[in-house]
């Protein structure tokens, strides 16, 4: 181990003394380090280094039977338990798993390493991006098979195991251009063209807006700005009138949806949470910069979302009542988003 590692160990084990239920998460950013350099001290004490052969590795994790999928982003964490199922790696854009309860959309393109974890009782597969961050985690339940995630370290562990850990600062976002300089008009027109809610993004691109300039430039009744706060009353009153609904939750490397009902929500200090058997949000509030209601036309008729951002004008999570392709929105959840714009 070399000086500069067993430096952060010490200084992690010296924090975990002080603080011992602290996040790795939270630890690493005290410590001004990425989490996947955290993790690393720990290499051959219960963390193993994976080969980063990402689409192998996760195809794998459908043998661990029903596992608990984590994705998060400072703002919101999304635990969703299942079975890793259709995994779909033909595409060099985004990889898929399509199933009932894991569905994620996957950008490889972002992904760096990979790390098996024993920490106790817990095992999981940890992945990390290119600056370190930690983009998704699989956790095993109670019902997975321990047996299939001892083979898959197995057959993925990597050679040298005291591989120095290369961390790549990210580029900055492009700055947002001037409203001006936006064609305004065209891309309000774009935007009553569409037909597909997935074609919005590249019509973003296409025009050069940011996300959230998009939703001020949008056509007349399509956006609507409304109060943070109202974000928390989505995830009550779905609840309460027991209306099916989808929470997307990603970061630069995946995004991870939930498709069904939310039942038991709570406040803990500044977070709001759903707290069911198989799926567990966590939404800070205070890092909410702004919330909208966003309206897109598409073949099946409008499609409605609740998109919440953080300072940076970055998702944090982004709502729809439940739908699949060719079936119109649902009329309860339309209902629910006309009452928040009151």
């Amino acid at each position: 181990m070399s000086t500069l590692v067993n430096d952060l160990k010490e200084k992690w084990e010296a924090l975990k003394a002080e603080n011992p239920h602290i996040r790795i998460r939270n630890a690493a950013a005290q410590l001004g380090v990425s989490e996947a350099e955290l993790l690393a001290t720990s290499i051959g004490e219960g963390v193993t280094v994976l080969n980063p052969e990402f689409p192998a590795i996760l195809t794998e994790a459908e043998k661990l039977g029903k596992v608990m999928a984590l994705t998060r982003n400072d703002e919101c964490v999304h635990e969703r338990k299942g079975i890793y199922q259709n995994g779909d790696f033909s595409s060099p854009h985004a990889q898929l798993f399509v199933g009932e309860d894991i569905d994620l959309r996957i950008f490889l393109n972002h992904w760096k390493s990979a790390f098996a974890v024993v920490e106790g009782d817990k095992k999981s597969l940890q992945f990390f991006g290119k600056d370190g961050l930690a983009l998704h985690k699989i956790y095993l339940t109670k019902n997975s098979d321990e047996a299939a995630f001892d083979a898959i370290v197995d057959q993925f562990k990597a050679e040298d195991q005291n591989q120095v850990l290369t961390i790549e600062a990210v580029a900055p976002k492009a700055p947002e251009k001037a409203d001006a300089e936006i064609d305004a008009e065209g891309f309000r027109q774009a935007w009553t063209e569409l037909k597909d809610t997935h074609d919005f993004f590249m019509m973003t691109r296409k025009f050069g807006v940011s996300r959230t300039q998009a939703l001020r430039l949008a056509p007349e009744g399509f956006t609507k700005k409304i109060d943070n706060a109202k974000v928390v009353n989505v995830l009550e009153d779905a609840s309460e009138k027991n209306i099916p609904i989808m929470a997307f939750v990603g970061n630069r490397g995946i995004i991870q949806i939930h498709t069904g009902n939310v039942k038991k929500t709570l406040w803990h200090q500044q977070w709001f949470n759903v707290m069911d058997p198989d799926f567990n949000l966590h939404l800070d509030v205070t890092k909410i910069a702004e919330a909208w209601i966003v309206k897109k036309p598409t073949e099946d008729g409008e499609v409605t979302a609740i998109e919440v951002f953080n300072k940076e004008g970055d998702f944090i999570v982004q709502f729809f009542g439940k739908r699949k392709p060719g079936i119109p929105e649902l009329q309860e959840w339309k209902d629910l988003v006309a009452e928040l714009e009151k």
